[in-house]
């Protein structure tokens, strides 16, 4: 069963009174997320990202398309019991203690007192949190604000959780803690929706990732698909390139660079790619490895959105 799945979504916003400006935030937009993966959704400002994770959370609606969460259309509420939710930028209570923000946000969620003060106690101690129960939030840093919203999206025990940029303002030992959070809840079998402007993090942590720009969807694909580069080889050898390859290679005008990590070979196919390691074979150079270069996920994206940028 799908986590989340929709088809031909669209939202048009209209700004103005005389003149009904539209703005087109999401253009046809069709996903599938499968259910135990953690899901990346990455786009510059003005994407359409925060659209888009409204209209799943029914904060607003589509403008048409349809779209279901947890094999239920979003329109049904009783989906949202399912749910959690880190916003960006959330607040708290400044003088409510951590337990009590917990404590808060679970009788929302319909929790029993014992089963919410079992809950509590997990989910403080699995986002370290723990010895700061008492404490208020008045006196929390942001990273420890991001932790305690970590904690408040997983009070209800969902099944899908939205997260919308969960490491902001936290340290690198946290960001450390929190993937091995989100990958064991994934382990658990649970569905992590992740929004991310941190794309290091994104590319550490993620399954499969989804690029949005001007409300379109660019590329969906796992981060090694996004960021392997098809026409670019690093071959590995061993010993001394002779002068002749050298020259040869010139005079072929064929597109391979010689580096210290290996042999760089810029080609358009596979028959290319053959034809510089009958070139190397030929020279007697000594094959270790053949690899494709992989760009980061950084790099990747930059390069997409130039592109859709360019057209």
């Amino acid at each position: 069963m799908p986590a989340l799945e929709c088809e031909h979504l669209s939202k048009v916003y209209r700004s103005g009174i005389r003149n009904r400006r539209e703005i087109q935030a999401l253009q046809d937009l069709a996903l599938k997320v499968e259910s135990g993966q953690i899901f990346s959704l990455l786009g510059p400002n003005g994407a359409g990202k925060t659209t888009f994770i409204k209209i799943l959370l029914s904060l607003t609606h589509p403008s048409s398309g349809s779209a279901f969460v947890l094999d239920h259309p979003i329109t049904q509420a009783r989906v949202r019991r399912k749910i959690g939710y880190l916003p960006e930028n959330h607040r708290f209570p400044g003088y409510l203690t951590g337990q009590q923000v917990l404590d808060a946000f679970g009788g929302l969620a319909g929790a029993n007192r014992s089963t919410l003060r079992a809950r509590t106690d997990t989910l403080l101690t699995l986002v370290g949190m723990k010895e700061w129960r008492n404490v208020k939030v008045r006196k929390y840093s942001k990273g420890m604000m991001q932790r305690l919203g970590l904690a408040q999206a997983l009070i209800n025990d969902p099944a899908l959780v939205f997260l919308d940029e969960p490491t902001d303002g936290v340290d690198p030992v946290g960001r450390k803690e929190i993937r091995d959070v989100l990958r064991n809840l994934r382990n658990e079998g649970k569905t992590i929706f992740l929004n991310s402007h941190l794309l290091s993090e994104v590319e550490l942590v993620s399954d499969r990732v989804a690029i949005l720009d001007h409300g379109k969807l660019l590329k969906v694909g796992t981060v090694e698909e996004l960021t392997t580069t098809e026409s670019s080889y690093l071959i590995g050898y061993e010993g001394a390139i002779p002068e002749a390859l050298r020259t040869e290679a010139a005079a072929r005008v064929v597109n391979i660079t010689f580096t210290p990590e290996g042999i760089l070979a810029n080609v358009a196919d596979a028959a290319s790619l053959n034809a510089v390691i009958d070139l190397l074979r030929r020279h007697h150079v000594t094959i270790t490895s053949v690899g494709q270069q992989r760009s980061t996920l950084e790099e990747s994206f930059i390069s997409l959105i130039k592109r859709e940028v360019a057209s």
